[in-house]
């Protein structure tokens, strides 16, 4: 059953949300379904971090919707250092990222929900209305893993569980692994230094575990493609 949608402050305002995708043509698409609420109102659209956390302390919005993938910065990342400046800024993860991996780190970071881009209209509005009210949103086969998880079902996929033992960062270091990306080129589009790098690709041969280099790269990639399925 749809939530009812959040009351708005007075009778002539409508929530203000910022939009942070680096995909224009998704931004959008997200942006026309979002101003067809009559007490909805996109204020704003950023396609990195910087640029979101700018427009955060311009715009002060009611509702910041966030992709997990972004162009210098994680996503992750970006729900830290929100909470830092503008900590009671209800934020909802929406992304084509698997919510089974990045759910509940989107959780811990500071979102207040996490929804897939390909759920139906519907439902994201949902997921919206339900966090601007101050609810938590998550799909029911999410709530359904967490609440496994809590009374100790062993059941999920181990490569999973693996990945799941890894730091957001060393995630998102993974991640761009998989996507083809050498040490040099994710220093720097993480802003580190190589030598950082290098360390976290020795600490996921540790974690995964796997033995050398290359076995890194074969593994990521095969997670990478199969996230995409």
């Amino acid at each position: 059953m749809k939530s009812a949608p959040p009351k708005n402050k007075n009778l002539n305002s409508k929530f203000r949300v910022l939009l942070v995708d680096d995909h224009p043509v998704t931004r959008q698409g997200i942006a026309a379904l979002i101003n067809q609420e009559r007490n909805l109102i996109v204020c704003g659209e950023a396609d990195s971090a910087p640029k979101a956390l700018d427009l955060i302390s311009k715009l002060t919005p009611d509702l910041a919707v966030i992709d997990i993938s972004l162009k210098t910065m994680s996503g992750i990342e970006l729900m830290k250092n929100i909470k830092a400046i503008m900590p009671d800024l209800p934020v909802l993860v929406m992304s084509m990222h698997d919510e089974s991996l990045y759910a509940e780190r989107a959780l811990r970071a500071g979102a207040r929900g996490y929804v897939m881009k390909n759920e139906a209209a519907e439902k994201i509005q949902s997921a919206i209305h339900r966090v601007l009210a101050g609810e938590l949103y998550l799909s029911d086969k999410m709530k359904e893993k967490m609440l496994h998880r809590l009374v100790g079902s062993k059941k999920d996929d181990e490569t999973v569980l693996s990945v799941d033992r890894l730091s957001d960062r060393e995630m998102e270091v993974f991640q761009l692994i998989g996507n083809g990306f050498s040490t040099r080129q994710i220093a720097a589009k993480l802003n580190l230094s190589v030598k950082t790098i290098d360390s976290y690709r020795e600490h996921l041969k540790l974690k995964l575990p796997l033995e050398n280099g290359a076995d890194l790269v074969r593994y990521a990639i095969q997670w990478v493609k199969s996230e995409n399925v």
